[in-house]
Formats: C-alpha cells, sequence, structure tokens
C-alpha cells in the first residue's frame, strides 16, 4: 500500500499522521507558510481524549475526564462498584417516584456520553439510563450514580491499540429479547474491530418490537451489516478492499434467516428494511458466523452482565488499565 497522510480538522484545531514521517514534515511546513499556526508536537491530547504513543501501540483514555466529572458532581469520595450496573437492576419510567433535577440528571447523562468515547464498558449503562431524561425520577438517579461509582475504581481505564495487528474488520451483532419493560422493545448491541482493535460500537433499543428472539437477533445484525458497509467504504478509500466481512451471531435463526429467503409465519412480518442484511449477505459484502454466546463480545451493549462476564469482555475489547501496559 502506498504512503498516506490522513488529517482531521475541529474548527481551528488540527491533527494529522502519516505512514512516513516526510509526508508528516512537508504537510506542517506547507500550513505553516500559509496560515499562523503553532505546532505542539506529538499528539498527547486531543478533545479531552489522552493519547500515549509507545513502540508497541496507542493507549486512549479520558482519565483527567474522567475525575474532573466525579469531583463535579461529588462523586469523589464514593464506594466503588466493580460493575456499572446490577444484574438485578429494573429502570422503568417510574410514575409514582419522586421526581428530581432535570437539567442536573441531563448533565450527568451528557458528561457519561461524552466519556463512552474511550469508556464502551459504560455504554449500555449510559444509554439505557438516557431513555429517561424527559422526566427523572430517584430510581434513574441511583442507577446514574452507581455508573460513577463504577468509574471511580476504573478512571485509568482506557482502550488499547496495539502495533502491527491485520487489517481485517470483524463485526459483533447481538440482541437482548423485550428487555425495555415500557414498551417491550428489545436493544441492539454491536462492535466491530480492525485486527484486535475495536474501532465502533453502539447500544440502542430497536424501532419496532420484536415477536421473536430471531426477529430481534436480525434486526440487530442489520444494524451491525450497515456499520460495516460505511466502514468498508471508509477503508476503500485508503486503499483497502475487503470482502465477505464477518458478523458474528450467537442465534441460529438469525443466521439461517439471511441466507433463506423464505418467509413464515414467524418472519413474514418483519419490515423490509430489514432484510437488506440478506441482500448483502447475497452479494458477498459480509456473512454471518456463529458465535457460542460466552464469546459474543456485543452482550456487553445489551444488557447487564455479572462481574466474571464484564470483566472478560472488556478485557478482550481491549478496556485496560494504564498500570497494565508498558510505556
Amino acid at each position: 500500500m502506498n504512503d498516506i497522510l490522513l488529517v482531521q480538522i475541529y474548527v481551528d484545531d488540527i491533527i494529522f499522521g502519516a505512514t512516513n514521517d516526510y509526508l508528516c514534515k512537508e504537510f506542517s511546513n506547507d500550513m505553516q507558510s500559509e496560515f499562523e499556526m503553532s505546532m505542539m508536537g506529538e499528539l498527547n491530547f486531543f478533545l479531552g481524549l489522552q493519547i500515549r504513543q509507545t513502540k508497541n501501540g496507542i493507549f486512549i483514555n479520558q482519565s483527567k475526564y474522567c475525575k474532573e466529572l466525579l469531583k463535579r458532581f461529588g462523586m469523589e469520595n464514593a464506594k466503588s462498584m466493580a460493575t456499572p450496573m446490577s444484574t438485578t437492576c429494573y429502570l422503568d419510567k417510574d410514575e409514582v417516584g419522586k421526581s428530581i433535577d432535570v437539567k442536573k440528571y441531563r448533565g450527568m447523562i451528557g458528561s457519561l456520553l461524552y466519556l463512552s468515547a474511550s469508556r464502551p464498558d459504560i455504554m449500555f449503562s449510559v444509554c439505557l439510563c438516557a431513555r429517561y431524561q424527559s422526566n427523572p425520577k430517584e430510581s434513574h438517579l441511583s442507577a446514574v450514580k452507581r455508573i460513577m461509582r463504577y468509574l471511580l475504581g476504573t478512571t485509568n481505564l482506557g482502550l488499547w491499540y496495539p502495533k502491527n495487528m491485520p487489517f481485517n474488520l470483524v463485526g459483533y451483532s447481538d440482541s437482548d429479547f423485550a428487555g425495555c419493560k415500557t414498551d417491550r422493545k428489545s436493544t441492539s448491541g454491536t462492535c466491530h474491530f480492525i485486527g484486535s482493535a475495536l474501532v465502533s460500537w453502539h447500544s440502542k433499543k430497536q424501532n419496532s418490537v420484536a415477536l421473536s428472539t430471531a426477529e430481534a437477533e436480525y434486526i440487530a445484525a442489520g444494524s451491525c451489516c450497515a456499520q460495516i458497509l460505511w466502514m468498508k467504504q471508509q477503508l476503500s478509500d485508503y486503499g483497502l478492499s475487503l470482502d465477505h466481512i464477518p458478523i458474528k451471531c450467537d442465534n441460529t435463526s438469525a443466521i439461517n434467516l439471511s441466507k433463506n429467503p423464505v418467509l413464515h409465519s414467524r418472519t413474514k412480518h418483519i419490515e423490509i428494511r430489514h432484510h437488506f442484511l440478506r441482500d448483502h449477505v447475497q452479494k458477498g459484502d459480509c456473512v454471518l458466523e456463529f458465535v457460542e454466546t460466552k464469546n459474543q463480545l456485543a452482550d456487553i451493549f445489551t444488557k447487564p452482565l455479572p462481574k466474571e462476564n464484564f470483566f472478560s469482555i472488556r478485557q478482550e475489547l481491549g478496556i485496560l488499565d494504564s498500570s497494565h501496559i508498558t510505556f
């Protein structure tokens, strides 16, 4: 592959990198000759992200922001928790619960969502609590404080991107079934890796009510496919051509549905827009592959997990403590 230079601009801040040092120097000289600019040197901080570059890889976290967040909301002296949400946690609209300060609650949610840029381990819990921003109650505030108590003991966690990893793209897709007790909609969870590096993830409630686990998983796989197609196009701009990109799914019925065009009573009601997954499987853009539930990394984005499972998946996602990395 030829050398490339990548430039990202946010208002008047610019970060850039290249596969060749000469390209970086040439770009820097060109920009400074045209504009009044200051070179800050090697990237180590950008938009709240702390970046550590080593000979073995790159570590990204937001420990400084995390500590400031905890102090801002008076949680710096709380008791830490092992996980962001209990497996027995039950959240609904809580119509009879006591109302709380909406502005403060929304501020907490917004801050946590910003932190999730480097902390996928809190993504599901934060998105679940975010559903109740219009009329939050004490039960919702308790759940948010539980997330912060988890952060208190894990401020140094971040994403590790090892050097010299392969450029193969892999997606993981999962869903719970009727997890929302209010409207009985399911939650889709997906994550995407380039080599062993986590580069994309999401946790989102589905737009329609699924009548079976197969349908819920099929819809989630469709969301995963859409993201993969976008990433495939982005990578093609960098000269990387990928086909038959695997999507790991732990539901055999959903996998069969992506291959079999025959409609029957369990699937004929599924909206047409969800069947674009089958279309792209037939085109060879992606392929659904079975993975055992214990190895389903997207599980962490669909529901609260027991401590052991949570720790295992967190590590597999490449979310590590900075103290465990040699800089």
